[in-house]
């Protein structure tokens, strides 16, 4: 009897102690942010579609920003799209763009800040996490899956850039995700690791970075300070390789320069990356249900970031090539380099081909 009066006693404190978590939870969700009104794109605003500002928490209780972009005169519930990338970027570069290009085409669409970068909340700024960023993703889904005009069974992702792995882990975490597309995709885990092109994939190396991190830690906490590893590099030297002259041709020109962009400003904190050195983003790959597009340059540094996810989903290696094994697809887009994927400049971005793929997968 006493064993019965204990565990009643127990449910209930632990009842009470779920109800009074389910006040302070309904208070958490409240807005604090505050979040530029006016249009600072750098792209043109469309009248084709409705904009406004929203907000939203995810688990870790962190606040993102995102605009809604949304097909003037739509009614009833629509197939959505959470967008964000690239990595080090802001929704009023490359992911609003995505956002409101998907709009004009019936989608309702959010294109957010991740955590700690641009006018999401997060401290300290400019840190990035494998964990937390693929769970900006999920609290996009979270917010998407509950508003009215929206079909919760019908939820894809996009993610640019380093949130092109991100949305990749996303797709194999949360079912939710019907349908995820990763555009010109960079695997942060990978590059971090190994350098670009495995140029820093030994053992020595690898140890040579954790100790550059710890050390740059114990700097930080003595100053009380980050300290932030810069943006793209400004004044660009004459040698520098090709990719760093096509990111500075969209990050630091009116192309695309954006005073909230770390990749525009000062970069990432040194030791913002750090827990990407062991936390493999696709180790799952293998096991996404749902279906996956691949748009990758054909001439981009970067390509071999899309064919590796490729390979990892569907155990299909390929070089340069277009593929598709099953729902997972890789599209190589001819000539075209890293950053052409980010704007319209050169008319790269195969939006047909995205409207298509969720069409045909958000139904």
């Amino acid at each position: 009897m006493k064993k019965v009066l204990l565990a009643a006693v127990l449910m209930g404190g632990m009842l009470a102690a779920c109800t009074n978590k389910q006040t302070t939870n309904e208070k958490d969700m409240n807005t604090t942010l505050t979040l530029t009104q006016e249009w600072d794109k750098v792209f043109p605003q469309s009248d084709k579609v409705d904009h406004k500002k929203v907000t939203f928490k995810n688990r870790y209780g962190i606040e993102l920003a995102a605009d809604m972009y949304t097909p003037k005169g739509a009614t009833g519930k629509l197939a959505a799209l959470a967008v964000t990338g690239p990595f080090g970027a802001v929704k009023e570069q490359a992911s609003g763009l995505y956002a409101q290009h998907m709009a004009e085409r019936g989608f309702l669409t959010i294109a957010f800040d991740p955590s700690f970068t641009g006018e999401s909340g997060g401290e300290p700024r400019r840190m990035a996490s494998p964990d937390i960023n693929t769970e900006d993703f999920l609290a996009a889904v979270d917010f998407l899956s509950n508003q009215e005009n929206v079909d919760a069974e019908r939820i894809g992702i996009i993610g640019i850039c380093g949130f092109g792995g991100m949305a990749v882990n996303a797709a194999a975490i949360d079912p939710r995700i019907k349908a995820t597309v990763a555009s010109t995709m960079y695997d942060m885990s990978k590059v971090n690791v190994e350098g670009y092109f495995k140029s820093e994939d030994t053992k020595e190396q690898r140890m040579e970075k954790r100790k550059t991190i710890a050390a740059q830690r114990t700097e930080d906490f003595k100053s009380r300070t980050y300290k932030r590893a810069g943006g793209v590099i400004d004044p660009l030297p004459d040698d520098a390789p090709f990719f760093v002259k096509d990111y500075y041709d969209y990050y630091k020109t009116p192309r695309g320069y954006h005073e909230r962009s770390g990749n525009s400003t000062d970069g990432w904190n040194v030791i913002g990356c750090q827990s990407f050195l062991n936390q493999p983003l696709l180790a799952w790959a293998h096991e996404i249900e749902s279906p996956v597009l691949l748009i990758h340059g054909e001439k981009a540094h970067s390509r071999y970031f899309s064919e590796y996810a490729f390979e990892k989903m569907t155990g299909k290696h390929v070089e340069g090539q277009s593929a598709v094994v099953g729902n997972k697809e890789l599209m190589i887009i001819p000539d075209a380099v890293h950053t052409d994927l980010y704007d319209d400049k050169n008319n790269r971005i195969p939006y047909d081909k995205m409207e298509a793929f969720f069409h045909d997968n958000l139904k």
